[in-house]
């Protein structure tokens, strides 16, 4: 009979192997369980750290754009300036500077390599017309009635502020011969102080509605003195008085451009000239309105030609009234006509009743301009206009998106008496 104890010694130390080796497979699982769970956390974490970051990077995305807004506005590019040294580079006033041809004679007397310094009350003139200068070194914008004295140091004087459009200097005829006569004196004054030169951006009103034809500077003018447009005319006819008045009496240097029809980009719209007016109702699809028969005449330059024509005027030796014109001549009709073509627009001509003391004729005698300045327009008629007419499709856009555009207001009276006199 076979003993039990070797056996059950034998069975006891098998069922210990398994038990190790069950334990150890146990063991092994558990470890691989926890390892399958913590590789499963670092890859949710992962896939969490992922969305956060996604998150955070479209919150900041346009924080990133601000900044480079930001960035490009701090480190702003302006026109292309030349570099004048100290002895040829003038501090030049401009009063009216951001109206339409201020802004125009600020940008060349900038790119000129000038300190400019701008003064406007912002009537009729618009911030917008200057503010890729703002920032310059060589750039000031003061906002400044000329009607109340200025005390600055300057070498130039270009005296410009003026309303000059029919609505709006009717629109405050005391306000209008304040800012020709006050105005006037007040620069006459501050360039007899500082020892400037005075440029006076005087006006083809100046000969009324002129019985001599074509206009040269040794005629005196046909203007009715106590009509609408009066308060202009005279305006600017008493300026030029005083200007040779200093000159005279004061030894102040004096220059006076008689300028003749404008036009460009940069126009008020709602100016109520006729260059504006017919661009716009062509473009928006409006009767073209011509006041009378519409065989009164203009000629119109560009305003790049006139800013030449100031600049070298300025700087020339010329003291006496200079015209500052195009001797090309059109009929009203003939001008509606043309503007409708370029702009290709199907509106009808209506023709309403004749503004009072509308000149009848216009057209410079620039044979002074041509001889003492060595200046005349270049710029096309045609090639002008589609200048103009593109700006003018710019502004409506502007218009249309909502953004605010200047508007000539109708006069509010009380009692008598218009605002702001």
């Amino acid at each position: 009979m076979v003993s039990k104890g070797p056996l059950l010694r034998l069975l006891t130390a098998i069922n210990r192997r398994r038990m190790k080796l069950l334990v150890g497979l146990a063991f092994v699982a558990y470890v691989a369980s926890v390892w399958g769970n913590f590789v499963n956390m670092r890859s949710l974490q992962e896939n969490g750290d992922q969305k956060v970051e996604s998150r955070i990077e479209e919150a900041v995305a346009p924080l990133r754009e601000k900044i480079k807004d930001l960035e490009k506005s701090f480190t702003q590019k302006y026109p292309p300036v030349k570099f004048l040294s100290e002895k040829d580079r003038k501090r030049i006033l401009i009063t009216g500077g951001a109206g339409f041809v201020g802004s125009h004679l600020t940008d060349k007397l900038m790119m000129d390599g000038h300190e400019v310094t701008v003064v406007d009350n912002f009537f009729t003139g618009r911030k917008r017309n200057v503010e890729h200068w703002i920032g310059h070194e060589n750039f000031e914008l003061i906002n400044h009635d000329v009607v109340e004295p200025l005390y600055i140091e300057v070498d130039q004087i270009y005296h410009l502020a003026s309303p000059a459009s029919p609505p709006n200097y009717m629109y405050n005829p005391i306000k209008t011969l304040k800012t020709n006569t006050i105005g006037t004196l007040n620069m006459l004054g501050l360039a007899k102080r500082v020892g400037a030169r005075l440029l006076l951006a005087s006006t083809s009103e100046v000969y009324g509605d002129p019985e001599v034809h074509p206009q040269n500077e040794d005629y005196w003018g046909h203007v009715n003195p106590i009509g609408p447009r009066a308060c202009y005319d005279e305006g600017k006819r008493v300026a030029e008085t005083m200007c040779y008045a200093y000159m005279k009496q004061e030894g102040v240097e004096v220059r006076v451009a008689r300028i003749f029809n404008t036009f460009g980009p940069r126009m008020h719209m709602n100016d109520g000239r006729v260059v504006s007016n017919f661009i716009l109702q062509a473009l928006q699809g409006e009767p073209l309105t011509v006041y009378g028969s519409g065989t009164q005449t203009r000629a119109f330059q560009y305003v790049s030609d006139l800013v030449n024509g100031l600049v070298a005027l300025m700087n020339s030796n010329v003291s006496s009234p200079v015209n500052l014109g195009n001797p090309e001549e059109h009929t009203i009709l003939e001008f509606a006509q043309l503007i409708k073509k370029l702009v290709g627009s199907g509106s009808e001509i209506q023709f309403l009743s004749e503004a009072q003391d509308d000149p009848q004729k216009r057209k410079p005698d620039i044979k002074k301009a041509k001889l003492l300045l060595g200046w005349e327009p270049v710029v096309p008629l045609e090639e002008g206009l589609n200048k103009a007419i593109h700006y003018f499709r710019k502004e409506l856009e502007y218009q249309a998106n909502n953004q605010y555009i200047p508007k000539p207001k109708p006069a509010r009276m009380k009692k008598g008496r218009t605002r702001h006199n």
